[in-house]
């Protein structure tokens, strides 16, 4: 059975950017349409954001427990049960979920559940998850079908049960031993979260750090950090072939001392992510798309198609929850509110969850050099810090980059105790273009971590 409708507006997927975006739609007087093909909220709260930070707290206070004896205080044996660790992962996923079905429901939008595929420049066809299908069509049509991890040509990778960053918090029991390719985001929380959990992990990064995105230092700290945790990090080494070991694996890598071999009892690929476009059809429509499959839009979010609209990680770009967010109130603002806003010059801050945290905003030393400032470096262990020391969490530093003529902040680097709040407050500075003298002379409360900023911009020499 197949209806016809024709909608105001209809958005392709229901995460960060999507649901919002859906119900202000409704807001504004036009009937709206969302699609989504398997659960409201997105990457974000589904496989991403919230269950991952959920899991990392799990993993913290199995490491404060072990360290409580440092503290003065006297446990008996740490054991993780992962089965608890997983279902309260669930838990909160569920109500994080459903509390965004029912906002978006309750909100008058048109919720259908299935996939959907372009059929011309402004019309879809929608498989429904019942079966039956539906013909729509729009003058406005938002894609916000994100992404998913990404599947490395590996020989044999076919043969094993892998793990990916959503699978791996299905997990019942804790490995023995953790295999991870990759060395980026995901694999470098997940490497030290399950560590933390009891299991012996080895990554294998194809590149000669850590963290690509990162200055050399920051990178080699974070490394630092993770063979401190008993961690085995390969580093310029890559998998060539996988194939199961009993109920194992084995993972053949070639590294700069020739071939070898790694036994694990699993193996999470942690390589990327691809963008879901296959499906969307997006040839039919005329929507162009670029090497990586990812939906080519411009500063304004419009594809090469009039009115079809790209948001969050279908896009590429930085693939983070809130700049998802930040694409819904670009396309609200332009097409809702009457203003003019853009994606250039924005903020892009992120916080990448080990422990000590690596808050990042702005340009790196790296970045700023090769866009031709005159830079001012500062950099401060957190040893210095008196917060760090007072609560024993000692790891890690601060690094912040200057411009050496106008004085204002480009970027910072802190990789320590709550480094993502630490980070929060520069990007703050940043946004009100606020010297850094203010912060070098401010008065902070003390004992903070933020009064660590005086000494932090004392520090700063000529680069």
């Amino acid at each position: 059975m197949t209806t016809r409708d024709h909608y105001d507006a209809i958005v392709i997927g229901a995460g960060q950017a999507g649901g919002p975006l859906s119900t202000a739609l409704v807001k504004s007087g036009r009937t709206t349409a969302l699609i989504e093909r398997r659960h409201v909220g997105g990457t974000c709260i589904n496989e991403g954001c919230t269950p991952t930070k959920t899991m990392v707290a799990s993993a913290e206070a199995a490491y404060m427990a072990r360290r409580a004896g440092e503290y003065g205080v006297r446990v008996g044996p740490v054991a993780v049960e992962m089965a608890v660790v997983r279902d309260r992962k669930r838990a909160i996923v569920e109500s994080f979920r459903s509390g965004s079905e029912k906002q978006i429901v309750g909100g008058g939008v048109d919720l259908l559940m299935g996939g959907a595929r372009f059929t011309g420049p402004h019309s879809l066809s929608v498989r429904m998850d019942d079966g039956s299908t539906r013909d729509l069509s729009a003058d406005l049509i938002f894609i916000n079908a994100g992404g998913r991890p990404a599947r490395p040509s590996l020989p044999g990778l076919d043969t094993v049960n892998s793990l990916d960053s959503t699978s791996i918090m299905e997990l019942a029991e804790v490995p023995e031993h953790l295999l991870i390719l990759g060395g980026g985001y995901v694999a470098t929380e997940f490497g030290q979260m399950f560590r933390r959990f009891g299991s012996e992990v080895t990554i294998v990064q194809h590149g000669p750090k850590l963290l690509p995105r990162e200055d050399a230092d920051i990178a080699e700290a974070v490394l630092a950090i993770l063979r401190e945790d008993g961690i085995r990090v390969l580093l310029n080494s890559s998998g060539e072939a996988v194939e199961a070991a009993g109920t194992g694996v084995r993972l053949t890598i070639s590294t700069p001392g020739g071939r070898d071999a790694l036994s694990g009892s699993r193996l999470l690929v942690a390589t990327g992510r691809t963008p879901n476009t296959e499906e969307l059809d997006l040839k039919t429509a005329g929507i162009a798309t670029d090497k990586g499959g990812f939906v080519v839009a411009n500063e304004r979010l419009e594809t090469s198609v009039p009115g079809v609209y790209a948001l969050g990680d279908i896009k590429g770009g930085p693939a983070f929850t809130h700049i998802s967010y930040d694409d819904f109130r670009i396309v609200r603002a332009n097409l809702l509110e009457g203003g003019h806003r853009t994606t250039t010059g924005r903020f892009v801050p992120y916080t990448v969850f080990i422990d000590p945290q690596l808050g990042r905003i702005g340009l790196g030393e790296e970045e700023a050099r090769a866009a031709g400032h005159r830079v001012r470096i500062g950099v401060m262990p957190m040893n210095q810090v008196a917060r760090a020391l007072e609560v024993d969490r000692t790891r890690g530093l601060m690094k912040v980059v200057v411009d050496g003529e106008s004085d204002q902040i480009l970027g910072a680097a802190i990789l320590g105790l709550d480094g993502g709040e630490l980070m929060a407050m520069l990007q703050i500075a940043m946004m009100g273009n606020v010297p850094y003298t203010a912060l070098r002379d401010g008065i902070f409360a003390h004992p903070t971590l933020a009064e660590a900023f005086n000494n932090l911009f004392q520090s700063l020499r000529d680069g």
